[in-house]
């Protein structure tokens, strides 16, 4: 609970130097989320959705925050407007998990686009990217050597990892993560992959 606790502050420090910041607020919705301040969770991440509303996982875990406080018709509507968004951009993991949420609430499923209906077409040196939704340049290789940088180079154009770049700096600069010790890394990655919307 104590790392938790610290983790809370960390994302406030980072939501209140940069309101327009996100990953910070998705981020601190989630720990308030694990820290059962459930109030504030759903605060912190409706702030992130006002930000981006393409973070899928932010709905769910806004509708977990509603569930345990006895909201349950507002999760409903959270979780019915986050599969249809999750499903608009083929994000199948968190789709099924909101999906199978409001099948435990007995709530109706809304009806899902055919991903395949909507593709659109992707040129040579081009990627439908994972954060935009749109089809835009890709990046001329992968950004570092790895699964990840290949996921990356796979899935997301190259204006929207320039976007990652100065968020990145901010991550090391405010969390004073130093890159050389594993779990900063790991802190780091976390926070770069929900930013590119590939967590």
């Amino acid at each position: 609970m104590a790392e938790t606790n610290s983790r809370v502050e960390q994302f406030k420090k980072m939501a209140s130097d940069d309101p327009s910041n996100e990953v910070a607020h998705f981020s601190l919705g989630r720990e308030y989320l694990a820290a059962g301040q459930y109030e504030s969770a759903i605060s912190s991440l409706g702030r992130c959705l006002e930000l981006n509303p393409n973070i899928s996982k932010a709905y769910q875990l806004q509708a977990q925050a509603m569930l345990k406080l006895d909201q349950k018709e507002p999760a409903i509507a959270r979780l019915t407007e986050g599969v249809k968004r999750a499903d608009e951009r083929g994000e199948v993991m968190p789709r099924n998990e909101m999906t199978a949420l409001l099948k435990e609430l007995g709530a109706p499923v809304p009806e899902l686009k055919s991903r395949a209906a909507v593709e659109q077409p992707v040129g040579e040196g081009e990627v439908l990217c994972n954060r935009c939704h749109k089809v835009a340049k890709k990046l001329p290789k992968a950004p570092f050597k790895g699964a990840q940088g290949q996921e990356i180079y796979e899935k997301i154009c190259a204006a929207c990892f320039r976007e990652w770049i100065p968020m990145g700096t901010k991550v090391i600069n405010e969390l004073r993560l130093p890159l050389n010790d594993p779990q900063a890394q790991k802190i780091y990655d976390q926070h770069m992959m929900e930013f590119l919307n590939l967590r």
